[in-house]
């Protein structure tokens, strides 16, 4: 727990560099390893589903399905629940398990199905990872990290800061009421949003239809840049 400890202001700048030279360090191994995987699709939701949750069989579904019909690496925040389920299915379909795990005081560990990962201690360069570069992003639901992944890309797309790639929230059942009451409150009531902006994700329970989205979808040339 020590070097979990709350650093004064004085520490903080004490070791300014070595915060820098740890950030770009995390940086440069997040962007290296995601260029192991040019076609993916990355998959978020609850770390705390368990295998009974109906949620967490369909994220494990839906990655065997990318993996053994698409050929795309599955990427995930590397943790339980529905991560676990995601990087399972990855595995049983013999493609890339990908975690990328972030270190927590209540030591949250990655999970057994991953095939390849890397720990992160900055929240969020590993968010950046996680969002950088794949062909889809499926959200399954999740609680406060889900939303602030899910919000981090949509503003992203809304304001035209990446493409407009695929956002699919997948579970009628956690996803309808959200959407009701982004039209109820931000839409109708606070005038927060456009009614355009309820449609850069698409809600669906229809496993196929993802697949068909993520097929459409183009394959990003980010990493020829990067050489």
């Amino acid at each position: 727990m020590e070097k979990y400890k709350k650093l004064s202001r004085h520490e903080i700048n004490k070791n300014i560099h070595g915060h820098v030279n740890e950030i770009s360090r995390e940086f440069k191994a997040g962007f290296e390893e995601l260029k192991k995987y040019p076609k993916s699709v990355t998959i978020f939701g609850s770390s705390h589903s368990n295998p009974a949750n109906p949620h967490y069989r369909e994220a494990q579904e839906l990655a065997y399905k990318i993996v053994k019909e698409l050929g795309y690496s599955v990427i995930t925040g590397g943790g339980p629940g529905i991560m676990a389920g995601a990087n399972l299915g990855a595995q049983e379909a013999g493609g890339d398990s990908v975690g990328f795990n972030i270190d927590l005081p209540n030591q949250q560990h990655t999970n057994p199905y991953t095939t390849s990962r890397i720990h992160f201690n900055y929240f969020f360069i590993r968010k950046t990872m996680l969002t950088f570069a794949a062909e889809a992003y499926v959200f399954f639901p999740g609680g406060y990290g889900t939303f602030d992944e899910f919000f981090s890309i949509i503003t992203l797309i809304q304001t035209h800061k990446i493409p407009r790639i695929p956002l699919i929230l997948v579970g009628k059942d956690f996803w309808n009421a959200f959407k009701n009451f982004m039209i109820a409150n931000m839409l109708e009531k606070h005038h927060s949003i456009n009614h355009e902006d309820l449609e850069l994700f698409t809600i669906t329970d229809d496993m196929n239809k993802v697949i068909e989205m993520i097929k459409s979808a183009p394959v990003l040339k980010w990493w020829k840049d990067a050489d």
